[in-house]
């Protein structure tokens, strides 16, 4: 199939180079030892691209948090998060080896809700600076989930579940034999190529809807931005582990982005029919203009070509099959 072997291609070029990940791992553990230096008995938890196995390249940024263990003072009606974030960026400063990281910089100022670790170098040559989104949080009473940073708000705290929200995704990986985070490299790169690109974490939460059996990317495309398109086109994306008071943010308006995934969604049936009509030229210009940069567009003269053969078919001919004459007397 056409269509399936360029989706595989395009998102194996999208994956970050094995080596890169070990890199950023292990800038990850060194954050999480200094992390566990100043608060013990602490638990950490991973989130993000890396953690969810469906980073791109090029690699930017790794995620992770700390719940600090015995700190209910800290919660929204004690002494707010702050604190606890200066500690977080004092300790990575103090552990974190100069002599590795001699242009390390690690902010809190300014900060809506994570401690910034820029660690002023990429983990391969020619690559962005990698940076670190650390998220000092706390367990809420309730036992389900955690508060996570808000300083934007007037309590200062978030009720979310990050914990729940990487379980869930790494069981629909499994569940879709990694069908899942490959289509959701995919859907990065379409999300991407738009100057005001829509929540990535939106884009999970509906395909955590959708997607829970393997299937082809073809399928995983379609079956994807027709529950999206006719979602957000009706409300606002639910918090999937069911803890957040608010839905998801979507960065854009919420009509835009239902315009958006329904344009999306008729691109890939276009696609699909003209492989099963056996325009292949045809097929593979459509899948371009859904995801550029990793399907290549087909030869114009190719696709000319496959129009033309649709015109001559659509031309009826009279019933016997051979031209009407051009005279009503010639007949006779």
């Amino acid at each position: 199939m056409l269509l399936e072997g360029l989706l595989d291609d395009g998102r194996k070029a999208l994956e970050v180079d094995p080596d890169e990940l070990v890199q950023a791992r292990h800038w990850r553990s060194l954050v999480v030892e200094a992390l566990r230096a100043e608060f013990p008995n602490s638990r950490i938890y991973y989130t993000g691209s890396v953690a969810h196995g469906d980073a791109n390249t090029p690699l930017k940024d790794v995620d992770l948090g700390i719940v600090v263990a015995g700190a209910p003072e800290y919660g929204p009606e004690g002494l707010g998060p702050e604190m606890l974030m200066e500690r977080a960026r004092d300790t990575i400063k103090k552990h974190l080896p100069e002599e590795e990281f001699p242009e390390l910089v690690v902010i809190v100022k300014g900060r809506h809700r994570s401690v910034l670790v820029r660690f002023g170098k990429p983990v391969a040559e020619g690559g962005e600076n990698l940076t670190a989104d650390v998220i000092v949080a706390i367990d809420h009473p309730s036992g389900r989930g955690i508060y996570i940073p808000d300083l934007d708000s007037a309590d200062k705290w978030e009720h979310v579940d990050p914990e729940a929200h990487t379980r869930m995704i790494l069981q629909a990986i499994e569940d879709t034999d990694k069908v899942f985070a490959r289509t959701v490299r995919l859907l990065k790169h379409w999300r991407d190529r738009h100057s005001d690109p829509m929540c990535s974490w939106n884009i999970k939460a509906l395909a955590l809807g959708c997607l829970d059996r393997p299937m082809t990317l073809v399928d995983a495309l379609e079956t994807f931005f027709v529950h999206a398109a006719t979602e957000i086109a009706d409300h606002l994306t639910e918090d999937p582990a069911g803890v957040a008071e608010e839905p998801i943010r979507l960065n854009i308006d919420q009509a835009d982005a239902a315009h958006r995934l329904s344009v999306a969604r008729d691109e890939v049936k276009e696609a699909r029919e003209h492989e099963q009509a056996g325009r292949q030229a045809s097929a593979q210009h459509v899948l371009h203009r859904l995801l550029p940069d990793v399907v290549p567009d087909s030869a114009l003269a190719e696709q000319m070509e496959e129009e033309a053969g649709r015109y001559k078919a659509a031309i009826p001919l009279s019933r016997t099959g051979t031209p009407t004459p051009t005279r009503a007397w010639a007949a006779q």
